[in-house]
């Protein structure tokens, strides 16, 4: 039995740029959710002033219905079930869903994650990925359980990467390649032709949420180690080292870098309370305080 992939009913979850990628290619391909479910707005930048999320602005500029309910609770519940959804799809949302969603559609709920599953669940697949100098990565699509990151497989997809880029440009592949991952299953999903498969659960490796103080450097540290620090943090918390100027400790945020010959290439920096310029004149300019 064959399914036009434009006919399935979807709700898609998100929040975050990778969301948005993830939308975007789906639409290309045909895929256009009925109803998209988001975080509530909220307080950004240095006025704090309330923005809503970047999926949110993406549903409203393409006139989809979007939901983004503080609680998941019976009120949403009721809400989300009238849509009347075949399958619920999920790409980094940032909240947990309650197993009274994640089972409301007749096939359930499917999750795009940047990682090979068992391998890094968790918040941080990609940057981890990177840190770790992990080349032979990749996307999953698995079924949701109550557990993160630990529902059984639907389809993999191996990605390797020769050169390791800034985040951004990682997040961006493989939110392209999960959604046409989905895209491919999906309608064998919903047909029945796939077969989940179960998770090897004692291979399984876990990576943590990222803070500020993640982003410290160590220049004198082993190079190619502090250049993947560098390309995983590059969005936040952005790679920095420490100098000593007027008997403080100044942060000299790393914007770019390249890695070449066994050498570290700092390229770009924006010294505290200053404006980006070329490590080469960050370094001209400086004399110690």
């Amino acid at each position: 039995m064959k399914i036009d992939q434009t006919s399935i009913k979807f709700a898609f979850f998100g929040s975050s740029r990778f969301s948005v990628i993830v939308i975007d290619e789906l639409e290309k391909l045909g895929l256009i959710p009925t109803v998209i479910i988001t975080t509530p707005d909220k307080p950004q930048g240095r006025k704090l002033i309330t923005t809503p999320t970047q999926v949110k602005e993406w549903a409203v500029k393409k006139n989809i219905k979007v939901f983004d309910p503080e609680k998941l609770d019976a009120e949403f519940i009721k809400k989300i079930d009238a849509e009347n959804c075949l399958v619920f799809i999920v790409a980094s949302y940032g909240k947990i869903i309650p197993n009274d969603i994640i089972n409301l559609p007749k096939h359930k709920t499917l999750n795009i994650h940047p990682s090979l599953l068992p391998k890094y669940r968790g918040a941080s697949p990609i940057q981890s990925a990177i840190i770790d100098d992990s080349k032979k990565t990749g996307v999953t699509i698995m079924k949701i359980d109550e557990i993160m990151d630990h529902g059984p497989i639907v389809a993999q997809k191996e990605i390797m990467v020769n050169e390791w880029p800034i985040y951004e440009k990682l997040e961006e592949l493989m939110a392209i390649e999960g959604a046409r991952l989905l895209a491919e299953v999906l309608p064998k999903w919903i047909t029945g032709q796939i077969s989940e498969i179960e998770q090897d659960h004692s291979a399984a490796t876990f990576t943590k949420k990222i803070n500020k103080g993640d982003g410290l450097t160590d220049l004198n540290d082993n190079p190619y180690k502090n250049f993947r620090k560098i390309q995983a943090y590059h969005e936040w918390p952005q790679a920095y080292f420490l100098i000593d100027w007027n008997s403080k400790k100044l942060r000299i945020k790393i914007t770019s870098a390249s890695f070449t010959d066994g050498k570290l290439i700092l390229e770009k920096v924006i010294p505290e309370n200053g404006k980006e310029m070329s490590y080469e004149n960050f370094k001209n300019g400086y004399k110690a305080g």
